[in-house]
């Protein structure tokens, strides 16, 4: 088995087991009240797939903007930039091996920490990272990235096929098609919750930090050009973004227990602000 198989099954596996924790782990009081993690997912998965019927004029000139930006990248630095990742990668460096799992399974283990530490230690925010970076990452790197992958076909660089041979609509070559990077992908989605979930500024720093680091390594494994790696991670931080402030409503529902003492009776009140 190859080390890329072995990579998608320990994210499967911790995917899994992610979602397991998430289905079983107690949020808030009125849990019988509170949708279930499948019905968070996909509600998140319909607001982020429907949300160009929502944008308006600057939301499409933003897309243009991207767009350019990425085709501008494909057409001047694709070339360049993959060579001189081939003179300075012998393909055996262990810290860029490690630091690319960081969009695989690594990232989906740094998930089941934030969610164990929410449970545990009793910590909101923790938890919402948890849930929301497994709803990011199933919607970016689970339904957009590989529909993108089946329309493109993008030969990989490795193929030394160039920069502009594509196989569009083919299900034998989707899986193995390089635009965009999944790995990058899912690497900024995670980012993209933890930093939208944080304040402190050395949060947004540190993960996307990583995250770019993830795509560096998938550059340097002769994996993808330098366009494939920005399109996946403007869908990571675009999608992690949506969803974060999609589910912010969910996460600061309150449910409060409240004396109540009236002339006929004293008990308490479960209150709830949503």
């Amino acid at each position: 088995m190859s080390q890329a198989c072995k990579h998608l099954d320990y994210g499967h596996l911790l995917c899994a087991s992610v979602l397991l924790l998430c289905l079983n782990g107690t949020v808030h009081a009125a849990e019988a009240q509170s949708p279930s993690y499948p019905e968070i997912v996909l509600d998140d998965a319909e607001h982020v797939l429907t949300a160009p019927t929502r944008w308006q004029k600057q939301d499409w000139q933003n897309l243009g903007l991207a767009a350019t930006g990425v085709i501008g990248v494909a057409a001047i630095l694709d070339r360049p930039i993959r060579d001189e990742m081939r003179r300075h990668a012998p393909n055996n460096n262990r810290f860029l091996h490690h630091i690319e799992r960081f969009g695989a399974e690594y990232s989906l283990g740094v998930l089941g920490g934030f969610y164990l530490a929410g449970a545990i230690g009793n910590n909101d925010t923790a938890a919402a990272v948890a849930q929301d970076g497994l709803a990011a990452c199933i919607i970016a790197s689970g339904i957009i990235t590989p529909a993108i992958k089946f329309i493109t076909g993008r030969a990989r660089p490795r193929e030394n096929l160039g920069t502009a041979k594509f196989h569009p609509f083919s299900l034998g070559y989707s899986s193995n098609s390089s635009f965009p990077s999944g790995h990058t992908t899912q690497a900024f989605a995670v980012a993209s919750v933890i930093a939208n979930h944080y304040e402190e500024s050395w949060v947004a720093y540190s993960s996307y930090t990583v995250a770019g680091l993830v795509g560096a390594a998938r550059s340097y494994h002769d994996a993808h050009f330098a366009s494939d790696v920005l399109a996946g991670a403007l869908i990571g931080t675009l999608v992690g973004k949506s969803v974060v402030a999609h589910n912010k409503p969910l996460h600061s529902a309150k449910v409060v227990l409240l004396p109540e003492i009236t002339p006929e009776s004293v008990g308490v009140r479960l209150t709830s602000n949503f």
